[in-house]
């Protein structure tokens, strides 16, 4: 790879309201819902830095400066631990001493996810770059990225945009953006995709494969975003200037979740009360005791 080619910057989207999980976001952002002993949108930051992206711009909204706050420096913070003797509580501040650079800007008006993108148009310039919504989470087993594997796809294939997909049941394919794979390809890899539709009609999706929150994007998507209609509630659909993208001549590709890679949307309480379940219980220093605790709640059922 080539430091032309080299994809150093992340964008993620944090200005939607999160309706769904009131009234734990009335006066709070959803990204910023605790999972184990992190907020959602810290798990997104450490996925793109251990990807290697090293500039995130976030596109916030109303009520979303308690993101700002959470990856600033608090000096008086760690005076007032310092004093107190409180190491192992600094040591949970350390994901502020990052090489990291944080810039944000605010879509004032919720009008669509492909209209959020469009606001990271001057951030980006003329390189590819990386879309990961804030609100969801995606794991791996061993340590190796989902976006950095959807990077090196997307270069190597010369594409407009690289999609990361993961596999639903048929039944619940309504429920998300959903592409259709180019007759006969190898779904090992990445592939080529022919079409995408968002939200089709219940049991008429052309496939399983529903789009899972990480992109990475050539800058023509910003003409595509422009051309991109509005839909039935005013709103630009990314899904939408995607398949615009590909009708001006990008391709477009997709690459599955792997089978120990896991996609968390914390779009509704019942996604986020199991992550935070399965957050709890794999974690290193509370695991052990969240699960003695379930084991014996479990008995109570």
């Amino acid at each position: 790879m080539t430091a032309e080619q080299q994809v150093v910057k992340a964008v993620i989207p944090v200005a939607g309201m999160g309706t769904r999980l009131l009234p734990a976001t009335k006066s709070q952002p959803k990204e910023m819902l605790p999972v184990g002993r992190r907020p959602v949108v810290q798990y997104v930051v450490e996925e793109m830095e251990a990807a290697g992206l090293r500039q995130v711009l976030f596109i916030t909204g109303r009520k979303k400066t308690a993101i700002e706050d959470h990856f600033d420096a608090d000096p008086e913070l760690v005076r007032l631990l310092s004093a107190g003797d409180s190491y192992t509580l600094l040591e949970e501040l350390a994901y502020t001493e990052t090489d990291a650079t944080f810039f944000y800007t605010r879509q004032s008006t919720p009008l669509g996810l492909a209209d959020a993108v469009r606001h990271a148009e001057k951030f980006v310039g003329d390189a590819p770059f990386v879309v990961a919504l804030g609100d969801s989470i995606i794991t791996s087993a061993d340590g190796e990225t989902l976006v950095g594997r959807l990077v090196e796809a997307h270069l190597a294939a010369g594409a407009g945009c690289t999609i990361a997909l993961e596999e639903v049941s048929p039944d619940d394919a309504y429920r998300y953006g959903i592409v259709q794979p180019v007759e006969g390809a190898d779904l090992s890899g990445p592939f080529e995709i022919e079409s995408l539709i968002e939200k089709p009609a219940f049991g008429a999706a052309p496939s399983n494969l529903a789009i899972a929150a990480r992109y990475v994007f050539d800058p023509a998507i910003f003409e595509a975003i422009r051309r991109t209609a509005p839909d039935r509630k005013g709103e630009l659909q990314l899904t939408d200037s995607i398949r615009l993208l590909k009708q001006l001549g990008y391709p477009v590709y997709g690459l599955r979740l792997r089978p120990d890679e896991r996609r968390y949307d914390i779009g509704n309480f019942e996604s986020y009360f199991t992550a935070f379940i399965d957050f709890a219980l794999a974690d290193e220093k509370y695991g052990y005791m969240v699960r003695q605790y379930l084991k014996r709640k479990a008995r109570e059922l």
